[in-house]
């Protein structure tokens, strides 16, 4: 069955607010943030019995948790400062807190998996005046690490997962990363890269909140589908954020981001093709433009996103 997850993009979980994503047709919420859950501001990882109360709230509301963030692993772990192991053990304790309150999957963030010097962002007009985020390549000469630094982050990288895959695996719950974004060429994830994980990790426990904006940042709508066959057919598709874009790296040396229908990608083909790999699960519609008298929590924003979704689903079985 096909769901819908959606952000709280800072909203406060009141009564007020759960009952209207409710009613509009969100089935769970994901906490993209590794400081969303109780008790990692405080101590660095989830109190469980928080976490619990947390999720036995939402559920009475009739919304639950699909995903949450892992403490980041900084510069610090990566570049193996003081602290370096305690922000590895911080995530390991996380793991396994949220594996004994039963969520479904976690994202493990790593820093530097992305190269924002080869980029110039900004926000760009659509229709009827809804602004969005975009990004083109800069011109001129930009430094981005060496083929050393990028073998010394993979394993630094992989020594992570190798304390945290047997968690995963204990608890059975899955241990997800997200492509490189922006997706540059020799971006840890941008590519290439993002299958080298599963590679290295073949536990069925480790996967992917597979981005459909992201990759299709990268090369477009033919991309997308490719990947969704490879590791759909897989088993590593564990969730999808959807979202549409104009232009790629490969086709525009740039791209913006745009409403669900107002984009080169077709989602219904796209759903299709995740139908044809046996894809069950949920999808969020992640990035939410700035529309005209929305609110700062993108109230109409998720109301058209989750409204498009849930008519997308029904379509796609009538």
């Amino acid at each position: 069955m096909l769901r819908v997850s959606i952000f709280r993009h800072n909203a406060k979980l009141t009564d007020e607010w759960l009952r209207q994503k409710v009613a509009l047709g969100a089935d769970a919420i994901d906490f993209g943030l590794d400081t969303d859950m109780p008790g990692v501001t405080e101590q660095g990882y989830p109190r469980l019995d928080d976490v619990r109360a947390l999720r036995k709230r939402l559920r009475s509301f009739g919304i639950d948790i699909n995903r949450v963030t892992l403490p980041t692993l900084t510069r610090t772990y990566i570049d193996e400062r003081v602290g370096a192991e305690e922000e590895l053990e911080n995530a390991a304790r996380a793991l396994e807190v949220y594996g004994q309150a039963r969520i479904p999957i976690a994202r493990q963030r790593t820093e530097g998996d992305v190269f924002p010097q080869m980029m110039k962002a900004y926000h760009t007009p659509h229709r009827g005046g809804y602004m969005s985020r975009a990004e083109t390549l800069r011109r001129g000469p930009v430094e981005i690490p060496a083929r050393a630094e990028l073998e010394r982050w993979w394993g630094r990288f992989c020594h992570a997962f190798e304390r945290l895959t047997p968690i995963a695996e204990e608890y059975d719950i899955k241990l997800a990363v997200h492509p490189s974004d922006t997706p540059n060429v020799d971006t840890p994830f941008g590519g290439i890269g993002f299958h080298r994980i599963i590679d290295a990790f073949p536990s069925p426990n480790v996967g992917y909140v597979y981005c459909i904006g992201t990759r299709a940042e990268a090369g477009g709508s033919s991309l997308v589908i490719d990947e969704i066959n490879n590791y759909g057919r897989k088993g590593k598709l564990f969730m999808l954020h959807m979202r549409n874009v104009r232009g790629s790296l490969a086709t525009a040396s740039g791209f913006e981001e745009t409403l669900l229908d107002d984009g080169d990608l077709n989602m219904a083909r796209i759903l299709k093709e995740l139908r044809n790999v046996g894809f069950s699960g949920y999808i969020n519609p992640d990035h939410i433009p700035d529309l005209p008298g929305d609110t700062e929590t993108r109230d109409v924003g998720w109301a058209y996103s989750i409204g498009y979704l849930k008519a997308l689903f029904a379509a796609s079985v009538a």
